[in-house]
C-alpha cells in the first residue's frame, strides 16, 4: 500500500470513527432523554392521583376506596392511539398507596391487584424521600435479572386537611412501554446519520473531483463511446466502473494533495544525483591537458554510459507519469493473447540466445481480454526483459498463458536467483531495484512499477515471486473478456 493510499484510508478512518463516536453518543442520549419526559408526566400523574385520594381523607385516615373501580374501569378502557407512527392500546400504569409507616393499603396493577397489600415498602427510596419531605422516585425491576423488567415510579404526599403528610401515593410505569419509542428513535438516528455522513462523503467525491477536472469523467466516457462500432452492455458497463474508479481515485489524490511532479521530484533526484556526480567528476578530470589518451577514452565512455542512464531514468519517469494521469484506457478493444504472447517471444528470441538462455512458450490456453494491445505487450516485455536479467546463463525462461474461470494468468518463470526475503515487499516500488547477478549493475527500479500500473489500469494485478524449484514467477492477472 502507497504512502498516498494510507494517509487516504487513515483520513477515511478518521472520518468514521468521528461519525461513529457522533452517533454513539447520541443515540447513548436517547434512553435519558425519554425517562426524563415520562418522570415529568408520572410527576403530574401522581400528584393528580394525591389531590384525588385526598378528597376522601378523614380526619388522619386514608379511604382510597374509590380508587379500586376508578382504575378497574381504566384497565379495562379499550381504546387505539397511534403515536407518532406507534401503536398504543393499553394503560400500563402502577399505582399503590402506604400510609404514614410506609405501609401499602392499595396496590394496582394491570396484571395483578393487590399483590403487595400490607407490605412495609418504608425502605423504598420513593416512599422513604416522600415522608421526609423530599421527591421521592425510583427505578426498579421487577425480575432482578432482566433489565426490561424496569419500572419508574414516582411519589406524591397524601396530606390531611392539616397539610401534614400522611400517606404517599406512587405511580409507575414500565420502562418497556416506552422502550419501543426509544428502539425506534435510536434506529432512526442512527440512519439518519449514516445516511447524512455519506452524503457528504458523496459530496466531498463530487467536489473533489469537480475541483481536479470538470466534467472529465462524463466527457471521456463520452468520447470512449462514440469510438465504439455498436454499443454492447458488457464493454460499457466495465468501462464505465473503470470511470467510476478512476474518479475516486481522483478524490483521493485531490484530499491527500497528490502532486505528481512535486511527488517526483525527491526520489527523481536522489536517483540522478549519483550519474551527474560521475559525469561532473569525468568532465572535471578531463580538463586535464597531460592526461593519458586510454584514461580519456575511458572517462569519455563513463559520460556516455553515465548520461544514457540519466536519459533512461527519465524517459521511464515520462512514461509512468504519463500511464499514471491516465483514467481510462484510452485504445481498449477486444485482445486475443495467444498471438501477442507469440510474437513478443519470437522478437525476444534473439536476445535470449545471445545471453545463452531459451525461450519456451505454453500457450494452455486461447482467452481474449479487454485491454490496450500496446500497453499489454510493453508489460509483458518488461516482465521478459527482468527475466532474461536475472536468468542463470543455459536456463530457460517459460513464457505461459492460463485462463481459470474469469481469469487470465500471463505467467514468465526465470532460473535465476529468485527474490531476496528483505525485498519481497519493495519489488514493484518507484526506483526499487537488485543487482543484477551477470553485471552487479541495477536497472532505473521503474520497470515492474509501470507494469503494476498496466495490470490495474486493466483491472487486474501483478505480482512476484519465488517460484517452486528456485527462480522467480512474474504473474500479470487479467479479467478474462466476456463472450458477446
Amino acid at each position: 500500500m502507497s504512502r498516498r493510499t494510507r494517509i487516504f484510508v487513515g483520513m477515511l478512518a478518521i472520518y468514521v470513527a468521528g461519525i461513529a463516536f457522533l452517533l454513539v453518543r447520541v443515540v447513548g442520549d436517547i434512553d435519558p432523554r425519554y425517562r426524563e419526559s415520562a418522570e415529568e408526566s408520572l410527576v403530574d400523574t401522581a400528584n393528580l392521583m394525591a389531590s384525588l385520594i385526598e378528597q376522601d381523607v378523614h380526619g388522619e385516615r386514608i379511604e382510597p376506596a374509590r380508587l379500586e373501580p376508578l382504575l378497574r374501569n381504566l384497565y379495562a378502557r379499550q381504546f387505539d392511539a397511534e403515536i407518532y407512527g406507534l401503536r398504543k392500546t393499553r394503560v400500563d400504569l402502577r399505582l399503590y398507596v402506604t400510609d404514614a409507616d410506609g405501609r401499602v393499603i392499595f396496590d394496582a396493577q394491570r396484571e395483578r391487584t393487590g399483590q403487595h397489600l400490607g407490605e412495609n415498602f418504608v425502605e423504598w427510596r420513593d416512599v422513604r424521600y416522600t415522608l421526609d419531605g423530599l421527591y421521592g422516585a425510583r427505578t426498579s425491576r421487577d425480575v432482578a435479572h432482566d433489565a426490561t423488567s424496569s419500572v419508574m415510579y414516582v411519589a406524591a404526599p397524601i396530606r390531611s386537611r392539616d397539610r401534614v403528610t400522611i400517606g404517599v401515593v406512587s405511580v409507575g410505569k414500565p420502562v418497556q412501554s416506552f422502550g419501543k419509542f426509544v428502539q425506534d428513535a435510536r434506529w432512526r438516528t442512527i440512519w439518519v446519520g449514516v445516511g447524512s455522513a455519506l452524503a457528504l462523503l458523496v459530496g466531498a467525491v463530487i467536489v473533489s473531483v469537480w475541483l481536479v477536472r470538470p466534467f472529465g469523467l462524463v466527457r471521456d466516457y463520452l468520447a470512449w463511446t462514440r469510438t465504439q462500432p455498436r454499443l454492447r452492455p458488457g464493454p460499457m458497463a466495465r468501462h464505465a466502473v473503470a470511470t467510476l474508479r478512476s474518479g475516486v481515485h481522483e478524490m483521493r489524490d485531490a484530499l491527500t494533495g497528490r502532486n505528481t511532479v512535486a511527488d517526483y521530484v525527491q526520489t527523481l533526484t536522489h536517483e540522478i544525483k549519483s550519474p551527474l556526480s560521475a559525469i561532473r567528476g569525468a568532465a572535471e578530470l578531463l580538463e586535464d591537458p597531460a592526461m593519458p589518451a586510454a584514461d580519456r577514452e575511458r572517462f569519455l565512455a563513463n559520460i556516455t554510459r553515465e548520461t544514457q542512464r540519466v536519459q533512461e531514468i527519465v524517459d521511464r519517469m515520462m512514461e509512468l507519469t504519463a500511464l499514471e494521469s491516465r483514467r481510462v484506457l484510452e485504445h481498449a478493444q477486444a485482445v486475443p493473447l495467444a498471438p501477442l504472447l507469440e510474437e513478443l517471444a519470437a522478437s525476444h528470441q534473439a536476445a535470449a540466445a545471445a545471453r545463452g538462455l531459451r525461450l519456451d512458450l505454453a500457450l494452455q490456453d486461447q482467452p481474449v481480454v479487454w485491454g490496450d494491445p500496446f500497453l499489454l505487450r510493453r508489460a509483458v516485455a518488461n516482465l521478459l526483459a527482468n527475466a532474461m536479467d536475472f536468468a542463470s546463463a543455459g536456463s530457460a525462461i517459460e513464457l505461459g498463458l492460463h485462463a481459470t474461470g474469469r481469469r487470465v494468468r500471463i505467467t514468465v518463470r526465470d532460473h535465476g536467483p529468485g527474490i531476496p526475503a528483505y525485498a519481497q515487499a519493495q519489488v514493484f516500488q518507484k526506483f526499487y531495484s537488485l543487482a543484477r547477478p551477470a553485471s552487479g549493475k541495477r536497472s532505473t527500479g521503474l520497470g515492474l512499477a509501470f507494469v503494476q500500473e498496466i495490470a490495474q489500469q486493466h483491472g487486474g494485478k501483478a505480482t512476484l515471486e519465488n517460484a517452486a524449484g528456485g527462480g522467480a514467477l512474474a504473474t500479470l492477472g487479467l479479467p478474462a473478456r466476456k463472450p458477446d
